[in-house]
C-alpha cells in the first residue's frame, strides 16, 4: 500500500493526527502534494527555514514575522479549513519542537477540534518521538523505501541521454541487489557515482557507498571481497546451508520408542511385563518416637 491510498484511509476515517517516519522527508512531501491535489485538498507545509508555504502557489513578498513559529502555523490551520473541506499542515521534523508545553497544549485543541473541522495535522519526522500528551491522538506511517521498480525507474532516468550505459539482463538485477535498501537519494547518487567513474551502473560501486552508510551507524561493517565457498577451508554444513536452492538435510534425534518402526513392531507383537524389580528410589516414612508405650499395646514399626 502506497503512502497516498494510506493517507486517503485515515483521512476519510478522521484520523487527525499522523506521524510519517521517513527518511525521505522531500519525497514525502512531494507524495502527498499530488495526492492532495487529485484529491482536492487544501495543503499547507511548515518547516523552521521557511515558515508556511503553500505548494504551488506564488510566493508573497513578506512573510509574518511569527511564520517561523510552530505554535502560530498550528493556530493558522483552522483559517485553512473550509466548510465541507479537507486541510492537511505538512510539518518538518516536529519533534524537535515537542518539549515547549505550549507546542504540545496548541497541538492538542487543533487535534481534538480536527475531527469536527476536517483539519489534519501531518508531521514528516525520520523518528516518532510523541510525547505521552499526544500519543494517542497521533497514528504512526511509515514510508517505505524505493523498491525494485522504483529503484529501476530511477536507473533508467540516469541513462536517458546514453541508454546504451543501462544495464540488462543479471547484470541489471545486480544493481538493483546493490540498490536494495537505500533512499532515492542514496541510490540516486550511487548510480550516477558508478556512471561518472565508469560510464556504467557497476554494483560495487553502489555497494562501496551502501558500506559507508553502515560505518554512520557504528553497528555493523560491511565486507566485500572477492572470496567464495570454494577458497574458504572448512564449514562444510554452513556452505551447504548458505547456497541458495540447497536442501540440507538435517538429522534431528528423537526417541527410539516414538519412531514409526517400533510402533508398527508394537502392534505385532505382544507387551510382556517385566517382573525384574525395578531400582526406583523410594520413600519411606520416617518411624514415630515413641517415649512412653503402652504395656498392653504392641507397636511394631517397620521402616
Amino acid at each position: 500500500m502506497t503512502l497516498g491510498e494510506q493517507l486517503t484511509d485515515y483521512v476519510h476515517a478522521a484520523f487527525s493526527g499522523l506521524w510519517i517516519q521517513t527518511p525521505e522527508a522531500e519525497e514525502a512531501e512531494r507524495e502527498i502534494t499530488r495526492h492532495a491535489a487529485e484529491r482536492g485538498w487544501k495543503l499547507a507545509v511548515w518547516d523552521i527555514a521557511q515558515g508556511i508555504r503553500l505548494p504551488g502557489a506564488q510566493e508573497k513578498a513578506g512573510a509574518p514575522a511569527d511564520a517561523h513559529d510552530p505554535v502560530a502555523a498550528l493556530r493558522a490551520l483552522p483559517a485553512l479549513a473550509d466548510k465541507d473541506g479537507t486541510a492537511l499542515l505538512v510539518m518538518h521534523n516536529l519533534h524537535r519542537f515537542l518539549n515547549n508545553p505550549e507546542v504540545i497544549q496548541t497541538a492538542f485543541h487543533q487535534l481534538v477540534a480536527g475531527k469536527q473541522q476536517r483539519t489534519f495535522i501531518v508531521v514528516l519526522s525520520p523518528v516518532v518521538q510523541i510525547p505521552i500528551e499526544l500519543e494517542r491522538l497521533f497514528v504512526v506511517i511509515e514510508h517505505s523505501l524505493p523498491d525494485r521498480e522504483q529503484l529501476s525507474a530511477i536507473a533508467r532516468e540516469l541513462t536517458g541521454d546514453n541508454p546504451n550505459d543501462l544495464p540488462k539482463g543479471e547484470q541489471l538485477e545486480r544493481v538493483l541487489d546493490a540498490s536494495a535498501g537505500l533512499s532515492r537519494y542514496e541510490a540516486e547518487g550511487a548510480m550516477a557515482l558508478s556512471l561518472t567513474r565508469h560510464n556504467a551502473l557497476m554494483p560495487n560501486v553502489i555497494w562501496e557507498l551502501k558500506a559507508q552508510a553502515l560505518k554512520k551507524n557504528n553497528l555493523l561493517t560491511l565486507y566485500c571481497g572477492d572470496d567464495r565457498f570454494e577458497t574458504v577451508g572448512g564449514l562444510t554444513s554452513l556452505k551447504d546451508f548458505c547456497r541458495p536452492g540447497r536442501h540440507v538435510s538435517v538429522r534431528l534425534r528423537t526417541d527410539p520408542l516414538l519412531t514409526p518402526e517400533f510402533r508398527s513392531h508394537r502392534r505385532e507383537c505382544c507387551l510382556v511385563p517385566c517382573r525384574r524389580p525395578t531400582r526406583r528410589p523410594k520413600l519411606l516414612p520416617e518411624p514415630r518416637r515413641q517415649d512412653h508405650v503402652s504395656p498392653s499395646r504392641k507397636t511394631v514399626c517397620n521402616p
